[in-house]
């Protein structure tokens, strides 16, 4: 009777039971530890969007100074007091401290600022306090004291004033984007064809330079008129001016035209916190970045990456699926097929930093020298192809993620049956045709997983980035109106090198800490998008082939 148990459990472990509950152990604990990383960037990241309440107290600094401050509480620290060289009632006391965004980062040279939570006194909200996002310098914390228009003060106040500057803001706002739009579309197309007649001059003759030279002329006519169109928006523009005063008393003269929004924070509903804080949010994925990527939005960011998954997917795809078939169906199945095997998932563990250099050295310096020299010689000493781009920074992490869809193609082959083979050629069907007809569509779920992981490993990657396209801020979307449309030797911005940048080279950490994991958070959420769009493709693929693969 004493062995039984022993016996029991021995026979327990010989049925594998407990490899079971370790390997759902392990996934739980997995989900639990992607779940709570996400949810972690997620609190951090979006509370940056949230309109938070900001106080207006009095901090002592000493006997006789006493310094008025309107700022936003961050966070609540406690600290020895030993290590602040502050006096205690006790040995090891704890001191409370408070981590505050003062903002006015033009007027004190400070943006946040650590304070001892006893020398704040008279803590009050103010409901007319505000917080206002500018183009440049950061937020500004202070209140609204009146609105000049050309020059002249209008006399408002209370409700009044408030509601003239919402209209004044939201015509501004309406001027912006008449400005934007004429820069980046009429005068952004009469410079991009300014630019095709200059390389057309250098290699025409002399009947051709007289058109040139007048259509060169009529475009400069057309370029003077759109300029003096933006003199005149950017006049109105400036027309404005919103009377301020900081905590202390200090005025401070705002032109309207940098003004991105006005909140006063302390008299808002739940109800429109939640409004402003969607708002807030949209912006953020529909501007684009100011202020060294501390302040505004990520869209080129997005645009960037997603079009470059793209672009990679459009490549890898047909390459892999090709070597794949090679390897599977044509070639012989000998030991230089094997160590081709073998050198292929070899290729999937080379860093990637790697491939970053390969691309820089063989698609930009040789492949777009020698495009330069013979399709873009008028354009030189400019590059045209042979500098990092679109295209190479696709190409380069194509060939980074080909043995993926390579190694999942050849899996997916090798599991469909040889009598479905053999059954086509019976018919009369050619092995091409075969292959192509009933072979590769039954395979092609496994062929979109190997898509899916590669664009999951593709959208992350930001090594080989840095070195064949990615840059810290474009000024222009390699897509816009101007022929071809698409430019592919354009360089362009990444979520993944955005996040680096903010988070490793920005002169203001603290205030680009929010942002870091906001895009971070939307960079898992791309990716999260993009591989459910591929699952979705592949799932009604397989129902459809399920059949046959039965």
């Amino acid at each position: 009777m004493a062995s039984t148990p022993a016996r029991g459990i021995r026979l327990w472990w010989q049925s594998g039971q407990p490899w079971i509950w370790l390997t759902a152990g392990a996934v739980a604990l997995c989900i639990i530890m992607v779940v709570g990383v996400i949810g972690l960037i997620a609190v951090r990241g979006l509370a940056h969007f949230w309109p938070s309440e900001i106080i207006a107290f009095t901090y002592v600094v000493g006997e006789d100074d006493r310094q008025p401050m309107l700022a936003r509480l961050v966070e609540r620290s406690e600290t020895a007091a030993a290590r602040l060289g502050a006096p205690t009632p006790g040995d090891g006391g704890l001191i409370e401290r408070w981590k505050v965004k003062t903002a006015n980062r033009d007027l004190t040279g400070e943006d946040f600022l650590w304070l001892l939570a006893a020398r704040v006194e008279a803590v009050e909200r103010p409901l007319d306090a505000v917080v206002i996002e500018r183009t440049e310098w950061g937020d500004f914390h202070g209140y609204v004291r009146g609105l000049e228009q050309a020059g002249v003060r209008l006399p408002l106040a209370g409700d009044a004033l408030w509601a003239a500057l919402d209209e004044h803001l939201a015509h501004k706002q309406v001027l912006a984007a008449q400005v934007r739009g004429l820069e980046r579309g009429a005068i952004g197309a009469v410079n991009a064809r300014m630019e095709r007649l200059r390389r057309a001059e250098r290699r025409a003759d002399e009947a051709e330079l007289v058109q040139i030279r007048a259509e060169r002329d009529r475009l400069e006519a057309e370029h003077s008129g759109h300029m003096q169109e933006l003199a005149i928006l950017e006049e109105q523009l400036s027309r404005d001016t919103l009377l301020l005063a900081t905590a202390d008393g200090t005025e401070v003269r705002l032109p309207l035209k940098r003004v991105v929004d006005v909140l006063r924070p302390n008299g808002m509903s739940l109800a429109d916190k939640f409004v402003r804080f969607g708002h807030r949010i949209l912006r953020f994925v529909s501007e684009d970045p100011r202020e060294a990527n501390t302040e505004g939005g990520v869209f080129p960011a997005i645009f960037g990456t997603v079009l470059m998954v793209l672009l990679m997917s459009i490549v890898v795809t047909p390459f892999g699926v090709i070597a794949a078939i090679y390897l599977r169906e044509y070639a012989s199945q000998g030991p230089v097929t094997q160590a081709i095997r073998i050198a292929v998932s070899n290729l999937a563990g080379v860093p990637s930093v790697v491939y970053g250099i390969f691309g820089l050295g063989f698609f930009v310096y040789f492949l777009g020298g020698n495009l330069d020299q013979l399709f873009f010689s008028d354009a030189l000493p400019a590059p045209t192809f042979g500098t990092p781009g679109l295209l190479w920074a696709s190409l380069t992490l194509a060939l980074l993620t080909v043995p993926v869809v390579i190694v999942a193609t050849e899996e997916g082959l090798a599991r469909i049956p040889r009598s479905i083979r053999e059954g086509s050629l019976a018919l009369g069907a050619t092995k091409a045709e075969t292959l192509f007809r009933t072979v590769v569509p039954m395979a092609t779920p496994a062929i979109m997983t190997g898509v899916i992981l590669a664009v999951a490993r593709a959208a992350g990657e930001v090594a080989p980035l840095m070195l064949v396209g990615v840059v810290k801020l474009a000024p222009a979307l390699p897509f816009d109106g101007n022929f071809p449309w698409l430019h592919l030797d354009r360089k362009f911005m990444h979520l993944g090198f955005h996040i680096f940048d903010t988070g490793f080279q920005s002169p203001n950490v603290e205030a680009a800490r929010p942002l870091v994991y906001a895009t971070a958070l939307l960079l898992v959420l791309l990716i999260i998008v993009l591989n459910l769009a591929a699952i979705t493709l592949r799932n009604r693929l397989r129902e459809k082939y399920h059949a046959s693969e039965n």
